[in-house]
């Protein structure tokens, strides 16, 4: 108690914080037994029966489950492999930028597509790549000698959908990093020059293995979010002629959930997510300690 006493105004400043992860983070999560109920709105949750882990059943033997954990496991994969390691690289391309109002400049730029909203990328992605007018959908087909309705033609919906998360929030992700490499020694660096280092080698010699402890911890984070595509994104994106490789665990969710009120069912679809998500950071992590590098626990 002495020690709360000492430090009541920290400990005042942290429960705001507290209050609302209790109400608003843990406390919904009682919800989530109507994944093993038959849910019933007008017997309410303690009223509705229990069915136990049929719902879970019944989703794990329907022909959408396959198509769905491939459709969000091939956007997932393609996140980590190219959106990722571009947002290390941007982030060590502006650290060798020495003009600071280049820098800065640059950083605002690459910065402004993240406060936009997922409403409007989409609507500017129908703008460029129109059925016949779009400036993109004429320049591509121009360039490429085909025909190609780039909004509905399934083999274009991923690249598109990788494209749109890359400018939206690769400038964004550098800040951390930036923060990163601030805090690597400079003594290093010209240490490394009166070696006769060139500037590559200082990146690859000094620069990464400085930023590796945060690139790990991020990774690691990232593993998290394997199964989370962004609902708003890929909701906004889908139509009835690229929906067989569009529809992800998010959209079928929201699609089970409300629009047929499948609330148990969908609810089972929701915890299944979030129990793979728990479990992929927890073997990231292992892996990451297992490689003697810094986990985030």
């Amino acid at each position: 108690m002495a020690h709360v006493a000492r430090w009541r105004w920290l400990y005042l400043l942290l429960l705001p914080g507290v209050v609302y992860f209790a109400l608003f983070r843990y406390g919904p999560m009682y919800g989530a037994v109507i994944a093993f109920k038959d849910y019933l709105p007008f017997l309410g949750v303690t009223g509705s029966p229990w069915v136990g882990t049929a719902h879970f059943e019944a989703f794990f033997a329907s022909p959408d489950f396959p198509r769905l954990l491939g459709n969000t496991l091939i956007l997932a994969l393609l996140s980590l492999l190219i959106a990722f390691p571009l947002t290390v690289l941007v982030a060590l391309l502006l650290n060798e930028l020495r003009l600071n109002l280049l820098k800065r400049t640059v950083q605002t730029l690459i910065y402004i597509p993240h406060f936009l909203s997922w409403t409007v990328v989409a609507s500017l992605t129908y703008l460029l790549f129109a059925l016949e007018i779009g400036p993109l959908f004429q320049a591509l087909n121009g360039l490429l000698g085909t025909d190609i309705d780039f909004l509905s033609d399934p083999a274009w919906f991923r690249p598109i959908i990788v494209l749109q998360d890359i400018w939206k929030n690769t400038g964004w992700g550098t800040i951390i990093f930036l923060a990163a490499l601030a805090s690597v020694d400079q003594e290093q660096y010209e240490a490394a020059i009166l070696d006769g280092a060139g500037r590559f080698q200082r990146v690859w010699h000094i620069t990464l293995p400085s930023i590796m402890p945060t690139v790990v911890v991020m990774l690691v984070l990232q593993m998290g979010q394997v199964l989370n595509t962004g609902f708003e994104q890929i909701y906004l994106m889908t139509n009835a002629l690229n929906r067989q490789v569009a529809d992800v665990f998010d959209t079928y969710v929201y699609f089970m959930g409300i629009t047929q009120g499948s609330y148990s069912y969908s609810t089972a679809v929701g915890l299944f997510k979030a129990v793979v998500g728990v479990v992929l950071i927890f073997g990231a992590n292992w892996v990451a300690r297992r490689f003697k590098q810094t986990g985030i626990f």
